[in-house]
């Protein structure tokens, strides 16, 4: 009987594979082999400098004579941090650089919301690495954690980078012993962050691209003309049902949340009211902006808002991941060192946990959309014009907007 042919199994990636022709070639029986790696050929381990790699977790315990079991798993989760994180800001600056056009062709936006994705799973990873890291115990972490002094996570230049380069202002920050948050890094290091702020983030430019939405034309469609009607009529058919109601206490509380809707809704109605929680800190785009932001969201089924819907979804999203992560590492921080001093001087738990808030949210304002969504038999209908325009991009060169 003729044996079956027998193959070596190869790495995912190709390595040590047989060419594709001689594989097409191969005759029944045959046995197919790995090719021999010689020094001047390109090889698994070369490629990813695997020897350097792995030489790089260096045990300071080691250094004292004193090598702690748990340092390896401390610095290997570490170092795969900034990895990841190297990878985040890659694809952070090409969203930046496709979103500084004056306009975006269809298909990058796919791009743009398929790279995104990338983000928010690697970010899920990320989280889920700290449970790896949870399996320290708190004695073990002591076993080498006085070594560790002066050095802090809040040094990690790649962390600021990313979150300057999303949109996160200095203005909201917390304070580092009374201090910027660039204290704790070195001069060049320093250089790069306080340059990143200068640079347009992510947050700079959705709000540029938000400001460009079909339909905000007062000429065209003037969707905020219509929004604002139908809010009104809203409010008014909620303080006449209110009022109608036969029960003293009942129609009290109706009365009470109809105050406290219209008194929502007159924060997005009213510009000037919504300028002056911009300058609080409060909310973070342009009173225009929130206006396309909210087209696109009342009316997402529509072909040309698909993917500018989901790439909304996709910066809350991000901003949800790294709120996980923060409240994550804060707890496992609580877990380990209970209120002492960090390494770095901070004041650990307690400096850590204040950063889990919405200080901290760059797309703040997609989180609070939900709060003026109209009923929807009172959302303005699409009109012809509009409705073609949201069924085809512009022919000339296929743009979203």
């Amino acid at each position: 009987l003729t044996q079956p042919a027998r193959h070596t199994m190869s790495c995912p990636m190709g390595f040590g594979a047989p060419a594709p022709a001689a594989a097409a070639a191969a005759a029944p029986g045959e046995v197919h082999t790995i090719t021999k790696v010689t020094d001047s050929m390109l090889s698994y381990g070369r490629y990813l400098k695997v020897d350097q790699l792995l030489s790089l977790q260096e045990l300071e315990s080691a250094k004292h004579g004193k090598p702690a079991h748990d340092e390896l798993l401390f610095i290997t989760i570490h170092q795969v941090y900034e990895l990841w994180f190297k990878e985040i800001i890659f694809e952070v600056d090409a969203l930046r650089e496709l979103f500084s056009a004056a306009a975006i062709a269809e298909r990058m936006m796919l791009r743009a919301v398929s790279g995104l994705t990338r983000v928010i799973e690697i970010l899920r990873v990320c989280v889920q690495q700290i449970s790896i890291l949870e399996t320290m115990t708190p004695l073990g972490f002591m076993e080498f954690r006085d070594y560790l002094s002066p050095s802090s996570g809040f040094q990690s230049m790649q962390f600021r980078l990313l979150e300057n380069k999303l949109g996160i202002r200095r203005a909201t920050r917390l304070k580092y012993h009374d201090a910027e948050y660039t204290v704790a890094l070195s001069a060049e290091e320093r250089a790069r962050v306080d340059a990143s702020e200068s640079e347009p983030s992510v947050l700079d430019l959705v709000q540029a691209w938000l400001e460009r939405t079909p339909g905000l034309e007062e000429t065209g469609f003037n969707f905020w003309g219509k929004y604002t009607e139908s809010v009104r009529k809203y409010l008014t058919e909620m303080l006449a049902a209110a009022e109608a109601c036969p029960d003293e206490a009942t129609r009290a509380l109706l009365l009470q949340d109809h105050k406290k809707t219209a008194a929502s809704y007159e924060t997005i109605l009213d510009e000037k009211v919504h300028e002056s929680l911009v300058e609080q800190g409060d909310r973070r785009l342009s009173h225009r902006a929130l206006r396309g932001a909210l087209m696109i969201y009342l009316y997402r089924d529509e072909p040309r808002f698909n993917l500018p819907f989901n790439l909304m979804q996709n910066l809350m999203e991000i901003d949800s991941q790294i709120l996980k992560w923060r409240h994550n590492h804060v707890t496992m921080v609580q877990r380990m060192i209970g209120s002492k001093a960090g390494t770095g001087g901070s004041s650990g738990y307690n400096y850590l946990r204040a950063t889990v808030s919405d200080r901290y949210k760059v797309f703040l304002d997609l989180f609070n959309l939900t709060t003026f969504l109209p009923p929807p038999r009172l959302i303005p209908p699409l009109t012809a014009d509009i409705l073609q325009r949201l069924h085809c991009a512009d022919d000339a060169h296929n743009l979203v907007f």
